[in-house]
């Protein structure tokens, strides 16, 4: 029998009673005359709280991702929501979680803030992993379980039988990051949101949408579990700059799907280019927005490149990511140069 949310959830916040900010008293209420939260009346709007729920952009968002307004979450980018799912439900010092690796680093660091034990489990040779072996890294204090798909720094997306099968068959939560799924042919797991109330699924501003400045992620999952993130949460936590130009990219979301469009068309250049490289050992299939790429002497590109003013990140010393560098598909003049470098560089 799978446990219950209230079993899962750390008991000091099942009993926590939530701060109440004077914007959340007179919800569903109109008013124009503010006295309520000591700011000051000039410099409209900025000397205003912003919504703390920001439901006008939630309604946006629902309607474009399909999804009821109370099964969103936003934060200060996806690690907001990340560190909220290890605050809600781990109990320091005596629950753990469990993740694939190489993976995205911001669980492990989370992990490590909230004094939560932090287990891998090595993907395969070929990237991807499978339910069992995440199940036999559990016991009886394993509250969460972490999967990044498109993953990285892999670039590639994970089985979807074996997220389906974990789904099925963890009694706990399992945090789906999906901040790569625009540059995915696959399906994102937000059409199955009501199958799996144990699935919390994070997407993210900073990549399709070009937007990493603004600093907003997103978390989709049952209303129960929204509920708790909204409990614990800073209470204006998405600030009022963030919430306006994120209110003003859904009205270009043609164009944000035609800077999709655009990139993946250049990621099969730019993948078509590397390999033709010879400092270049493989290049791995990817779903997302770059590239992991093995060459000749990870450390020593990179630092040529770096000389070069060309910036990418080494993976080098990632589990199973020897002589790795990650290469993220940018502009095509970009692409050119980057090109143009390394072939220089292979005629040294």
């Amino acid at each position: 029998m799978k446990r219950t949310l209230e079993q899962l959830v750390r008991p000091n916040i099942l009993r926590l009673k939530p701060y109440s900010s004077a914007r959340d008293e007179y919800s569903g209420h109109e008013a124009s005359v503010f006295l309520d939260a000591n700011e000051n009346p000039y410099n409209d709007p900025n000397n205003r709280y912003p919504d703390p729920m920001q439901r006008e952009l939630k309604a946006a968002l629902g309607r474009i991702k399909h999804v009821p307004s109370d099964c969103i979450f936003l934060g200060n980018g996806s690690d907001e929501a990340i560190d909220l799912v290890y605050r809600a439900f781990c109990e320091p010092r005596v629950d753990n979680v469990v993740a694939i690796d190489p993976t995205y680093g911001m669980y492990q660091v989370c992990a490590e803030v909230n004094d939560v034990e932090y287990r891998k489990v090595l993907l395969d040779e070929h990237f991807q992993f499978t339910a069992h072996a995440m199940l036999e890294a559990a016991d009886e204090h394993t509250k969460l379980m972490f999967l990044c798909s498109p993953n990285n720094p892999t670039g590639n997306t994970l089985a979807r039988a074996e997220i389906e099968a974990l789904l099925q068959s963890f009694d706990g939560l399992v945090v789906l990051d999906e901040a790569y799924i625009d540059f995915s042919s696959g399906k994102s797991f937000l059409e199955v949101l009501d199958t799996y109330p144990n699935l919390i699924v994070l997407q993210t501003f900073s990549k399709a949408w070009g937007c990493a400045a603004i600093r907003l992620g997103m978390a989709f999952a049952s209303p129960a579990i929204i509920g708790i993130f909204n409990k614990i949460k800073y209470p204006y936590n998405v600030n009022l700059l963030t919430q306006r130009e994120a209110m003003e990219m859904t009205y270009r979301l043609y164009e944000k799907e035609q800077w999709v469009e655009t990139l993946k068309g250049e990621r099969s250049w730019l993948g078509a280019a590397l390999q033709g490289l010879g400092c270049v050992v493989k290049v791995f299939p990817t779903d997302a927005n770059f590239f992991l790429v093995r060459v000749s002497d990870a450390p020593g590109i990179y630092d040529y490149l770096v000389d070069k003013g060309i910036i990418v990140r080494s993976r080098h010393s990632v589990a199973l990511c020897g002589n790795c560098l990650r290469i993220t598909v940018g502009t095509h003049l970009e692409n050119e140069q980057l090109i143009a470098a390394l072939e220089e560089y292979g005629q040294r």
